[in-house]
């Protein structure tokens, strides 16, 4: 069997454990003669696995007994919009950290529906790098402070979370989740799409305390988009997407299988550094726009001496079986996202492609 380098930001790369579980149960799931897609979701077959992924959620990330694990449908975009139709109330402000294309969405989806300040912005600099706590202007009275953990399109992280004092904290942790140990308790929710980090498309994991939700304001809004109904109902008030769910489930049992958080940041640092160490070892062929500080360890963006160098690196990779290494429409460039389940070995190989193809045409 070929497997090619999958460097795609998302849907991306899954560990291949996790892909093999799923291809030899595919079509006869536990003894059932059925494949998990078609299994009834009020089976007890399907509920073992759906309880299973919301456990080792609480288990890698060492949740408290206030938080609960939601799956819900829309993906991390139409969070945008529940966040501040739950807890957003009227008259009241949110506060936002803008760090890029991702975070300026969900400002606009709240500004929709209410009213959200800008209380820091990396703009200034080209979103090349994150604000500091000491850039920010923090709101002691805002309904709760959203911040975007990893920037996927310019490249750049939190590697250290503001202190948002009293006001309750929201990470949109799309594209880092699980990549490192964190104090997860220190938010009031978290919520990630799963097709970077933790699964395929179709399903996003919220992560949220039961306290936060019991102080929602839900008078006008629709039931399916209340946080409450998924926590009430442990995410099966409607037909979950349970073949993601599953998949999700497989992905978190392998995480745990690497030394849960702990393995993967040494493994995810490993891969990075060997990205990074060659922008300091060629830097007049590979260059980062990222500062230091900010950099990602999930999507490492770089530029090329010129445009037409960087398509012919992205159409030679393909040849050599890497696929996914052009940067973003938005900004151009070259990217090269290497999640949890990259293995190491990829980004080796994706290194000595880079050292030939600058040798050959430096």
């Amino acid at each position: 069997m070929y497997r090619s380098w999958n460097f795609y930001a998302g849907p991306a790369t899954l560990p291949l454990e996790a892909l093999e579980q799923a291809r030899d149960e595919f079509l006869d799931w536990e003894g059932t003669g059925m494949s998990v897609m078609e299994i009834s979701h009020r089976s007890k077959q399907y509920d073992a696995v759906h309880h299973e992924a919301m456990s080792l959620f609480k288990e890698l990330l060492g949740l408290d007994e206030d938080f609960e694990v939601l799956f819900v449908q829309g993906g991390a975009s139409t969070q945008f919009a529940m966040l501040p139709l739950n807890f957003l109330p009227q008259g009241a402000s949110a506060d936002y950290i803008n760090t890029g294309t991702w975070s300026a969405k969900a400002m606009k989806e709240a500004n929709i529906l209410g009213s959200c300040r800008e209380a820091g912005s990396s703009e200034s600099s080209g979103f090349t790098r994150v604000p500091t706590q000491g850039e920010l202007d923090l709101d002691p009275n805002a309904a709760y402070l959203h911040v975007t953990s990893n920037n996927t399109i310019k490249g750049t992280q939190f590697h250290q979370f503001p202190d948002p004092g009293q006001v309750p904290m929201v990470g949109d942790m799309s594209s880092d989740i699980l990549w490192r140990p964190i104090n997860a308790n220190s938010f009031s929710m978290i919520y990630a799409g799963a097709q970077k980090n933790i699964g395929p498309s179709g399903v996003a994991v919220v992560l949220v305390r039961r306290s936060w939700v019991e102080k929602a304001t839900v008078d006008r809004v629709p039931t399916m988009l209340r946080y409450a109904t998924h926590l009430d109902k442990e995410s099966l008030y409607n037909t979950p997407p349970s073949f993601s769910i599953y998949m999700v489930r497989n992905v978190l049992r392998w995480v745990k299988a690497q030394g849960g958080l702990v393995g993967m940041e040494a493994r995810n640092r490993a891969k990075g550094d060997l990205l990074y160490n060659l922008f300091e070892e060629m830097p007049d062929f590979f260059r980062s726009p990222v500062e230091k500080a900010s950099r990602s360890y999930m999507n490492v963006v770089f530029r090329l001496p010129s445009e037409e160098l960087e398509a012919k690196f992205v159409a030679d990779a393909t040849v050599n079986g890497m696929f996914g290494l052009k940067g973003h429409r938005s900004v151009g460039g070259c990217r090269a996202s290497i999640y949890n389940a990259m293995a190491p070995e990829g980004v080796q190989a994706l290194v000595d492609f880079m050292k030939e193809f600058a040798r050959v045409n430096g």
